[in-house]
Formats: structure tokens, C-alpha cells, sequence
């Protein structure tokens, strides 16, 4: 399953939820300086998800906002209802 990401690096915190377009928010507080930002999206989407970081994969946007990720499609069931919610708002925060 790919699932379109939008990453606001240097949020207060970290927060995955809502939808911008088509694509789930990730904000993170990492700041965008070798990849880090992008490592911490895919370490909380995967949380998020309740699935380990090594299923997921990222298949475009390393060093832009905009991000396309793979998820494993074993990873765990009703993955699909998951990103739905998240898309819809509901918020999976750390810290």
C-alpha cells in the first residue's frame, strides 16, 4: 500500500493526522538537515500505523515536503482503515 505523506519539519511536536490534499500530515520535530526530518516522519508513521520502521519504505520525496511511502502489504491487518482515520483527522502525537 503507498500512502502519500506532507511533513512539516520543526513542529513543537510530533503529530501524525490530518490530510492536506490527498496526503496524510506528519509533522515532526526534527529539523530538515540530512534527512533527519524525513527518518523521524517514517519512524511516527510507522508508529501510527502500529507497524515496524522496516516495513515501510520510501519510494519518493527524500528531500521534499512531499513524500510517497510503501508499506509492507503484510505489515498488519486493516492498514486501510488506519490511514483513513489518520486522514480524517484523527491525531497519533508523541510527547
Amino acid at each position: 500500500m503507498r500512502i502519500a505523506l506532507r511533513v512539516r519539519p520543526g513542529a513543537s511536536r510530533t503529530a501524525v493526522g490530518g490530510a492536506r490534499g490527498d496526503a496524510l500530515v506528519v509533522a515532526v520535530t526534527a529539523r530538515a538537515v540530512d534527512g533527519r526530518a524525513t527518518e523521524a516522519a517514517l519512524r511516527a508513521v510507522a508508529d501510527a500505523l502500529g507497524v515496524r520502521r522496516r516495513q515501510l519504505r520510501l519510494v519518493s520525496g527524500a528531500t521534499s515536503r512531499d513524500k510517497v511511502v510503501e508499506v509492507d502489504a503484510d505489515a498488519a491487518p486493516g492498514l486501510a482503515s488506519r490511514v483513513s482515520a489518520l486522514l480524517a483527522g484523527g491525531r497519533a502525537a508523541d510527547g
